[in-house]
């Protein structure tokens, strides 16, 4: 069993043989023992000063679960998020990705709005591909003071979330 940062034990990371066949144009994941698991990140660059710290947490945590780091990927905003996560979901030699991100409080609806579209699109996407999207995104309606709080946390609950749901993916398709 693996240790995380978090207080959730993690199970035993799963080992996946990549396959560009699909069932339903789903990716299946099936186990090998040779492959690693490949995590990619994707982070939105509009709150550097918080979103920053998320990706550096990210990427220690991808190391200290023993995985491979994908592709590292920052983006203008949380907006742009889905079409490259489209992308990257794509990838052969991707299992899952960790999203990060940070959607202020604002005077108006404006990232609540972003905020709805956003994760929506990111769930459609990981049920598409058949691959799991940690959530590490802070907001919507996060002030600045909370989101300093919370975000290395969210970097680190974020691929911890992804590389679990992989785990919980493999065993559902066993």
């Amino acid at each position: 069993m693996l240790t995380t940062f978090s207080n959730t034990p993690m199970p035993v990371k799963p080992k996946i043989r990549r396959s560009s066949k699909s069932e339903g144009g789903k990716k299946t994941a099936k186990k090998s023992a040779d492959a690693k698991v490949r995590i990619a990140i994707i982070s939105a660059d509009f709150n550097k000063a918080i979103v920053g710290p998320m990706t550096n947490a990210a990427l220690l945590t991808v190391k200290a679960l023993g995985c491979d780091i994908g592709p590292v990927i920052s983006v203008p905003g949380c907006i742009e998020i889905p079409l490259i996560l489209d992308a990257v979901l794509q990838r052969n030699d991707v299992d899952a990705v960790a999203v990060l991100g940070y959607i202020e409080r604002g005077e108006t609806q404006h990232g609540e709005v972003m905020g709805h579209v956003v994760y929506k699109a990111m769930t459609d996407l990981s049920l598409m591909y058949g691959k799991p999207v940690g959530l590490g995104i802070i907001g919507p309606g996060a002030t600045l003071k909370q989101a300093k709080k919370r975000n290395v946390a969210y970097g680190t609950a974020a691929v911890e979330a992804a590389v679990r749901s992989l785990a919980c993916l493999e065993e559902a398709q066993a």
